[in-house]
């Protein structure tokens, strides 16, 4: 078989001339390898090397975060589940409860006895985004604290269980009604 070079001066597509001057560049070129090949050879596999450990890093940290946004995900999905599932049915109550949320004063309307239930810290008020609008709801306090385990900022009202005292010296002493703030 004839070499591409030797079918293209047959074919009058290349003169002789400019095949010698390629010849003479090519070989050129191999003796310039030859003579620096060592260093050259070693340069170009240690950038290559370089560029894939950077191309390996940059892969890793983007699959941590991928991770990181899948596991935030499911999260607020269990946070979703736990308030619907747990949520009181509060019927608009007729009565006004008050408490701070992102600095300031919100009121959601509850009975009389939600409202003694969540003072007594065994109901909670937790927020949830449906549709970006925040709705909140009242859970019991168990619940709420499984939901603070997993996404604090969703709780958003949880009184401390008070636990009465056996030899109380204002038991006798009844509080008035119309202290409500």
């Amino acid at each position: 078989m004839a070499s591409l070079q030797e079918q293209l001066l047959k074919a009058g597509l290349v003169d002789k001339n400019k095949a010698q001057k390629l010849n003479k560049d090519k070989q050129k070129q191999a003796n310039l390898v030859r003579k620096s090949g060592a260093k050259t050879d070693n340069a170009v596999k240690a950038r290559a090397q370089q560029e894939r450990a950077k191309k390996l890093a940059r892969d890793r940290e983007l699959n941590l975060q991928k991770q990181q946004a899948s596991n935030q995900k499911a999260i607020t999905a269990q946070v979703k589940q736990l308030i619907e599932l747990n949520s009181l049915d509060r019927d608009q109550g007729e009565i006004s409860y008050s408490f701070v949320y992102q600095d300031k004063v919100k009121n959601i309307g509850v009975s009389e006895d939600l409202k003694n239930q969540l003072t007594q810290g065994r109901l909670a008020i937790v927020t949830l985004l449906v549709n970006g609008e925040r709705k909140f709801e009242i859970v019991p306090a168990p619940v709420a604290e499984k939901i603070g385990q997993r996404d604090a900022a969703s709780v958003v009202h949880l009184n401390q269980k008070v636990e009465m005292e056996e030899d109380d010296p204002y038991a006798d002493f009844q509080v008035p009604d119309d202290l409500t703030w």
